[in-house]
């Protein structure tokens, strides 16, 4: 086992299989050295751990565990990619999309959930430049979507 799938099965967490996409699409492609990941939503066991508008039907503190389980999502997609996540040298870029209310503000809060899980399971590595975007709609009314693009050796 590499040893982010050990520092995260420490934190109680496993990588899910990976989710079909519902489109003409991939999970993740890799270019040169660079995964990259298709948008990420909050899976668990193949159904939507939650639906709605954060700031409304969803709280900021569960937003947060949604985004955790994004970048789950994700890293089970670099995973079946390249086989071993410690062949990660650095996690570059994460995006998150927030479903929010129009007077919610708080999309970095939100996005500190995914942050914070890549942060524990790379170490240094897991250090990423970010952007947290608030949008009227997300695919299946999920609450938050992510993208991640990651080096590797």
């Amino acid at each position: 086992m590499s040893r982010v799938e050990s520092a995260l099965r420490e934190l109680g967490l496993t990588l899910p299989t990976v989710a079909a996409p519902a489109g003409d699409y991939v999970p993740a492609l890799v270019d040169r050295g660079t995964v990259y990941t298709s948008g990420q939503l909050p899976f668990v066991d193949g159904t939507l751990k939650a639906t709605g508008h954060v700031g409304a039907e969803v709280t900021v503190d569960e937003a947060q565990e949604l985004a955790e389980l994004s970048a789950l999502g994700a890293l089970a997609a670099i995973k079946q990619q390249i086989g071993d996540l410690d062949r990660v040298t650095r996690v570059l870029k994460v995006t998150v999309f927030v479903n929010s209310t129009a007077d919610f503000t708080q999309q970095p809060q939100v996005a500190n959930g995914a942050s914070g899980l890549l942060g524990k399971a790379f170490g240094e590595r897991g250090r990423h430049t970010r952007s947290a975007v608030g949008v009227a709609a997300l695919p299946l009314n999920s609450p938050v979507e992510l993208e991640v693009t990651v080096a590797f050796e």
